[in-house]
């Protein structure tokens, strides 16, 4: 598809109509993460040690399965359209999560993990779907637009899903989120149009050994997939710990889910705001220049989230960092689309899962692990030491990045 067929072609209405379904996703989503070890020390006689411990295997096994599989979906995408994929997505996540709900032990829940792990995907096969419908001197405005729907929908579900909690029961919101997930199935089915030429499978002659050969810029590629790893291994490291360290900063006294709740969505109403301005200023002044401030950024905002004695200074900092979110994670995105060819859309962004998966697994096995052995503020430490480290390979390994801008792959 050519710039004219993009440009007067369905990317408008699939970008509203994807903005909501990733909308209601994260909602979906971000409903159950936050207490995930709330309710696995719910499901029997654990220490804290344990329940870290657990709680970073529970994270990590639908992150080791989609690791595997986002790039074997990835290959299929390309070839028989990214809308199949939404429908897959959608659908066999809704199923796996109804069945969270009748969990009755931890390793029940593993495997029920694991089993999302294989459909994983809806949010990324609808970024993928933007970006190759999308004009190309609009796909960074674009993508950070639809992360504003995911970002959106993350903002509320911990609020909704810490009220049900305290309401109702944890349980309660695997069903919900069950719902909300088959609501965007629907949606996907009947509203969102794809204008899908399939990738021809080139002979066995013509095949390159080397998986990276097809992209002008192979290095940058490969820099940009290790910064989603990375900036994703800090981020979900934390996630395993977070309700746990707002119920030690409250001393165990109070609607401590209802407040973990709050704590987990702040990040998203700075990023609502943050990520289609900082998205639009990559496209006119250099993606690079959005990314080198993210990492900074972050990295000044994890830092004193260790070092917090009240909860509502943590709220803020948290509240802060949905600007670095919204500075790196739709400007990797960005990158990646303008240096790809339109043909492996959906492959690079495959791989941008996979490595997203892998840093999540292994966010959630040390995060668990590093809040075991030392203490919850150690991961706050860890993490901001994880951006600097980031910025340093992008600083010295990619420097057109900090000098211009990348051009875009013809």
């Amino acid at each position: 598809m050519d710039e004219t067929e993009r440009e007067h072609g369905p990317w408008r209405r699939n970008l509203r109509v994807l903005w909501f379904c990733t909308f209601v996703a994260g909602m979906a989503f971000s409903e159950i993460m936050p207490f995930l070890s709330l309710y696995i020390s719910s499901l029997g006689d654990y220490t804290k040690s344990q329940v870290t411990m657990y709680s970073g295997l529970v994270y990590a096994a639908d992150f080791f399965v989609s690791a595997i599989a986002s790039p074997l979906w990835g290959m299929v995408a390309d070839r028989k359209g990214r809308k199949l994929m939404l429908l897959r997505s959608s659908l066999g996540t809704a199923g796996a999560m109804a069945l969270m709900g009748f969990a009755t032990s931890v390793w029940q829940l593993v495997a029920l993990r694991a089993l999302q792990g294989v459909f994983a995907g809806f949010i990324s096969n609808a970024q993928a779907l933007v970006a190759s419908q999308t004009p190309r001197n609009h796909s960074g405005a674009s993508l950070s637009t639809l992360m504003t729907g995911v970002t959106s929908g993350m903002l509320l579900g911990p609020v909704i899903g810490g009220v049900l909690a305290q309401v109702f029961s944890i349980r309660l919101t695997f069903f919900i989120t069950a719902a909300l997930l088959f609501i965007t199935f629907i949606m996907s089915w009947v509203l969102v149009e794809e204008k899908f030429k399939p990738v021809q499978k080139k002979p066995a002659s013509e095949r390159s050994h080397n998986p990276l050969a097809a992209f002008p810029n192979p290095k940058l590629i490969l820099v940009l997939l290790t910064s989603t790893l990375i900036v994703q291994f800090g981020n979900i490291s934390i996630s395993p710990i977070i309700s746990l360290y707002v119920k030690e900063l409250m001393h165990n006294v109070g609607p401590i889910t209802v407040v973990a709740g709050v704590i987990a969505a702040l990040p998203g109403i700075s990023n609502i705001f943050a990520s289609p301005r900082l998205g639009r200023y990559g496209d006119e002044h250099g993606s690079g220049k959005v990314l080198i401030f993210g990492y900074v950024f972050a990295f000044l905002m994890y830092l004193p989230q260790g070092l917090v004695t009240s909860v509502w200074v943590l709220g803020i900092l948290r509240f802060m960092i949905g600007i670095s979110d919204g500075a790196l994670f739709p400007e990797i995105q960005t990158l990646l689309t303008k240096n790809s060819p339109v043909e492996l859309t959906s492959t690079v962004f495959s791989w941008n899962q996979s490595f997203q998966a892998i840093g999540n697994m292994l966010g959630s096995l040390l995060g668990g692990w590093i809040a075991g052995v030392f203490n919850y503020n150690a991961v706050f430490f860890s993490t901001a030491a994880l951006m600097l480290i980031n910025l340093a390979l992008i600083w010295w390994l990619v420097p057109e990045i900090r000098k211009s801008k990348v051009q875009s792959a013809a």
